[in-house]
């Protein structure tokens, strides 16, 4: 992900304490120090037995009894809590600490559960479809995660987001941040082709676009679309920032 958001100025009204945003993170932290200790064999094994791989999926391959773990049609909702390695972990549970829990609080804590799985299912079958022969098992909570972005441009796209740029902390408008971060995903998708080189990119834009469209349902009625009732947000300097200066 091309930036890394540390903070944002949206508060939450409708509910105190985000507990699915933080039960997500600790559970995907939990379940990557369990991959972490078990050994790179078994690791391999969970990565196999419980990522996405499309060709499984749409039934042009089979698993070898070894790595079938759970059915096919399950891995659409355990690879979300399994990541390759801390960076990879990091980088989604930063995402989802800083933008969640106010799209928890738009939609309430049971509503967001189903939200957030929906999104990452739909997500990588947006992957799926883009790359339907591909045996390279899939993992991580990306897809989701995109979904919740998606829903936080719908619904707080003048918010600022505290965002580190070179060595000064910026307030810059989510709309901007977040445009930059989908347009980053789609030339990435058209550069390296379907297969991603790696990295699930169709299914961070299905995941964006599905939240952003799933959002509208989901909310309260009460949260506005678009930040009509939000402040509005401008590029400024994060308070208490002081350059050195050179005598």
């Amino acid at each position: 992900m091309p930036f890394l958001p540390l903070h944002d100025n949206q508060p939450r009204v409708l509910i105190g304490q985000p507990w699915v945003t933080w039960s997500l993170i600790a559970l995907c932290a939990f379940v990557f120090l369990f991959q972490s200790d078990v050994g790179q064999a078994d690791a391999q094994r969970l990565a196999v037995g419980l990522g996405v791989i499309p060709a499984t999926l749409v039934g042009n391959a089979v698993l070898g009894e070894d790595y079938y773990l759970v059915p096919p049609m399950a891995t659409l909702v355990t690879y979300q809590f399994l990541h390759g390695n801390f960076m990879h972990l990091f980088g989604n549970m930063l995402y989802l600490w800083v933008f969640g829990d106010n799209i928890e609080d738009s939609m309430g804590h049971v509503r967001f559960i189903v939200f957030y799985l929906l999104c990452g299912v739909l997500a990588m079958l947006t992957q799926v479809v883009a790359d339907p022969g591909s045996t390279v098992p899939t993992i991580g909570a990306s897809g989701a995660v995109s979904g919740v972005l998606g829903a936080y441009l719908v619904l707080h796209p003048r918010a600022k987001v505290l965002v580190p740029i070179v060595v000064i902390p910026l307030y810059v408008p989510a709309f901007v941040l977040l445009l930059i971060w989908i347009g980053f995903q789609f030339l990435q998708a058209w550069g390296s082709g379907a297969a991603g080189g790696g990295v699930a990119w169709w299914a961070h834009i299905g995941g964006f676009l599905i939240g952003a469209v799933l959002v509208v349902g989901f909310r309260y009625r009460a949260i506005p679309l678009f930040g009509a009732a939000d402040p509005p947000g401008g590029l400024r300097i994060a308070p208490g920032f002081r350059r050195k200066r050179r005598d």
